[in-house]
């Protein structure tokens, strides 16, 4: 029970939103270990290894507040009153406005406040400023000017987010019935013949638009966040090195505009670089170390040749426009290069990227650092060109990104961004039916006091660039918005707790610089969630994420749900990239596999009548339906569990890539590194033959599967 533990340590975890208690997925109730609890509270900066300290933090914590004229920030809904407490010294006048973000200004009424507490020896009064409803959405500026200090008065101010009451849906998706879908890839296993080894930004926009040309609206992709920017790549598009930057190997070479005015000889290199990389179109995984290697030399050969005057002033505008985010990253690729791939045991005046030992290495090696900022601008500027060619073809939403739940435990973002992840711990996931042990998924927290302290400005210019250019937004792991599972480093991922978020905030700003970019949100949702955030992200206007073969009818007989109850704001699709290819999932390769590998907790031949005993119930449940025949085979009955997913409520249907392709093979195993080569599968047809998208493009199998979910059927 949780009275074993210190009530002066419950109350000081719960101040900081540590959970000393939760419920796991079997409904029982968990104390979380004392020594889980201080680790954690030690990685938020909150002193609580012994007594003492905790008795310290506890007053610590009780003063903050009244510490400071204004909060670190505040995040409001818009269409709502608000009362900001001020905390000023007893008998203090003070004035009250916010500074727009379109440089107009506004006085806040307040009241006088009244004295609340002794702190350090000063009488403080709490007063109270009220923020009027009709305030515009933006990111806008609080101050508070003090008086009798002088001429000016004593000036504090804190950033003030004026978020969306809702998320709405565009037009075409809030009639009744309306109905959108659209295609789902990994596109770095998504090849084309001109592709070098790998899917780039070509090969997403040709997929778009044969996908616009059967009704899509929209391509979902992987994250295409930047992974190591030298051998070994991190294969795991889900462990990348930071979310705000893209993966340069998904720029197509061939489209830069500079390589039209290089030399016979120069763009014979190119070629030759190019054949270097498609020689492995035909292997049974994925080399991107290689292809890399190639892309990589071919791309310094374009950026040594130069740029018009124009193309000059565009790089340098965007530049400044990314600012010191996107010269940290670089730096950090360029240090990469140097020190190696773990910025922890570089030495140590190279460890602070705002130290000066790091301005110097930025001076001398500037032309490198000058490379891997232009390496991002050719990606902003392909991927603005894919939504946009998408959208000419007739998709109304057009590219999808995918936001991974973090970063890789010593890539950039844990360099750049110094205190605002925390250190120490990593977030994983508590045990659940499918990972009985948890999972710990080797990446850094946000520390939510930092993210406050910096007013947020990580999370939205992270936010900010996965939306720009772009139709929606796929976030994993959404719940992570509320709370995050945190594990102590050196202990098992049951070891770990919950540690709350301030969620108003971080869903607040996502649906701001959602509303902003126009796009839609659709939330990952699956595993275990508290009941209420499905409500509360509903009420936001953010979809959800529903999995035909989990959707079961939990207040009926438990079989499958039927498509009238499946609810509205949900992207619903049949498979997803931790199941096999829907082909594949109707074969039990996915049984087969964890046998393979001994991740059984039974024996092969039980796990097999289970498995098949739940398909049987999916499957049978669509023949009483009449959407699938007794005896069909396996793309009939690929078929028929996508045409059921077109009669759901559902807003919008997402169909897998690799189901237009008949694909059977595994993309990813969960609880697997190298065991299975996950994320290195290829694109590939029925007979597990690696195939490209020209010769999927013309499979009739693939224009039918479309057919069943479109809107053009």
């Amino acid at each position: 029970m949780t009275s074993a533990l210190p009530q002066p340590l419950i109350e000081l975890a719960t101040g900081h939103g540590v959970a000393t208690e939760f419920w796991d997925w079997q409904g029982n109730h968990r104390t979380v270990a004392e020594t889980t609890i201080r680790t954690v509270l030690g990685a938020l900066g909150v002193p609580a290894a012994d007594e003492e300290q905790v008795a310290e933090s506890l007053v610590a914590r009780h003063d903050a507040a009244w510490r400071r004229v204004l909060p670190p920030v505040t995040v409001v809904r818009a269409g709502r009153r608000h009362k900001l407490a001020v905390h000023v010294p007893a008998g203090r006048e003070f004035t009250a406005r916010v500074h727009l973000e379109d440089d107009g200004e506004l006085e806040l009424a307040h009241d006088k406040g009244a004295v609340n507490r002794d702190v350090d020896g000063v009488k403080i009064s709490e007063a109270t400023v009220l923020l009027p409803e009709s305030l515009p959405l933006g990111w806008h500026r609080v101050e508070v000017v003090l008086g009798g200090q002088g001429n000016g008065g004593e000036s504090h101010s804190m950033p003030l987010v004026v978020a969306p009451a809702k998320l709405e849906l565009p037009d075409f998706l809030t009639r009744d019935g309306s109905q959108a879908w659209g295609v789902m890839t990994q596109l770095y296993a998504m090849r084309s013949s001109q592709s070098w080894g790998t899917g780039d930004l070509a090969d997403l926009a040709d997929l778009g638009a044969w996908a616009a040309g059967h009704g899509a609206d929209f391509v979902l992709v992987n994250p295409l966040h930047a992974a190591e920017p030298t051998p070994p790549m991190e294969p795991s598009p889900y462990l990348p090195t930071t979310r705000r930057f893209v993966n340069p190997i998904y720029i197509r070479v061939e489209d830069l505009p500079e390589v039209a005015y290089m030399s016979a000889a120069e763009r014979q290199l190119v070629e030759w670089h190019a054949d270097d990389a498609q020689r492995y179109l035909d292997l049974d995984f994925l080399e991107r170390d290689a292809v890399w290697a190639a892309k990589e030399s071919a791309l310094r050969m374009v950026f040594r040749q130069g740029r018009s005057l124009r193309r000059e002033r565009a790089f340098h505008a965007f530049v400044e426009r990314e600012g010191q985010g996107l010269v940290d990253y670089a730096t950090w690729a360029t240090l990469f290069g140097i020190h190696g791939p773990d910025w922890r045991q570089w030495p140590a005046e190279l460890q602070d990227a705002a130290g000066p030992a790091v301005d110097a290495l930025r001076e001398k090696h500037a032309q490198e650092v000058e490379f891997h900022c232009w390496l991002q601008w050719i990606l902003a500027e392909q991927l603005a060109a894919v939504q946009r060619e998408v959208l000419e073809t007739g998709m109304r939403l057009g590219v999808m990104h995918d936001l991974a739940v973090g970063v890789h435990p010593h890539g950039a973002d844990t360099w750049a961004l110094g205190d605002a992840l925390a250190r120490d711990v990593t977030v994983g996931a508590p045990a659940d039916q499918y990972n009985q042990l948890g999972q710990n998924w080797s990446q850094p927290p946000w520390r939510p006091d930092k993210l406050a302290e910096l007013g947020y400005a990580p999370y939205r210019d992270m936010i900010r660039a996965v939306l720009r250019d772009a139709g929606g937004l796929r976030v994993d792991h959404v719940i992570g918005l509320f709370r995050l599972w945190w594990i102590p480093e050196g202990t098992e991922p049951w070891e770990g707790t919950y540690v709350r978020y301030d969620h108003e905030a971080m869903v607040g700003i996502l649906m701001l610089e959602a509303h902003r970019a126009g796009a839609v949100v659709v939330g990952e949702d699956l595993g275990t969630v508290e009941p209420w955030v499905r409500d509360y992200l509903t009420e936001c206007g953010i979809l959800g994420t529903s999995i035909l073969w989990f959707e079961k009818d939990y207040d009926g007989d438990g079989g499958l749900l039927p498509p009238e109850s499946y609810r509205q704001l949900c992207l619903a699709t049949v498979t997803t990239h931790d199941l096999p290819p829907t082909a594949g999932y109707l074969r039990g390769v996915h049984i087969d596999l964890r046998h393979a590998l001994g991740l059984l907790d039974r024996s092969l031949e039980e796990e097999q009548a289970s498995d098949e005993a739940a398909r049987e119930q999916v499957l049978q449940a669509l023949r009483e339906r009449g959407l699938v025949r007794a005896g069909a085979s396996i793309p009939e009955q690929v078929e028929a569990l996508h045409r059921f997913l077109s009669f759901t409520h559902a807003k919008l249907i997402g169909v897998s890539v690799s189901d237009l392709a008949q694909d059977t093979r595994v993309i990813n195993q969960p609880g697997t590194d190298e065991e299975y080569p996950n994320w290195r599968v290829p694109l590939a047809g029925p007979e597990g033959r690696p195939v490209l998208l020209e010769e999927l493009f013309t499979w009739r199998s693939a224009r039918r599967l479309a057919r069943t979910v479109s809107r053009q059927s």
